[in-house]
């Protein structure tokens, strides 16, 4: 399931700088199932995050890790890019994403983490 830490995405969007962001999701499926759940997540979630200017530039399975602490392999990655902070946050509250798309991803997912990404030279 994805929690959003409440203090840490007030900051995110209380230092909204108006750049693009990108968000790196990083993956772990369910054993039962959660890959192809989370094809299917993608299959919905894509329009709805357009809608917002958002892309999903990448999705890509994780291979063996060569230099990590136990756990930390990842299943798959994927990198969304949003025009700004606050296109992110329009589209985790619309009605569409949380009634539709929001539950095939907890559906599909064991774990994941949400870390926002933005240029260095920013």
């Amino acid at each position: 399931m994805l929690t959003l830490i409440e203090d840490a995405f007030e900051n995110f969007l209380d230092d909204d700088d108006g750049q693009p962001i990108v968000m790196l999701n990083l993956l772990r499926f369910r054993e039962d199932g959660g890959r192809e759940r989370y094809a299917e997540y993608l299959a919905v979630a894509t329009p709805i995050v357009a809608r917002f200017g958002a892309e999903i530039v990448y999705v890509g399975n994780g291979l063996p890790a060569l230099s990590a602490e136990p756990g930390q392999a990842w299943d798959a990655v994927a990198l969304v890019r949003y025009p700004n902070r606050r296109a992110f946050a329009a589209m985790a509250m619309d009605a569409d994403y949380r009634d539709k798309a929001a539950p095939m991803r907890e559906a599909a997912l064991a774990e994941a983490v949400l870390q926002p990404l933005r240029t260095a030279s920013s």
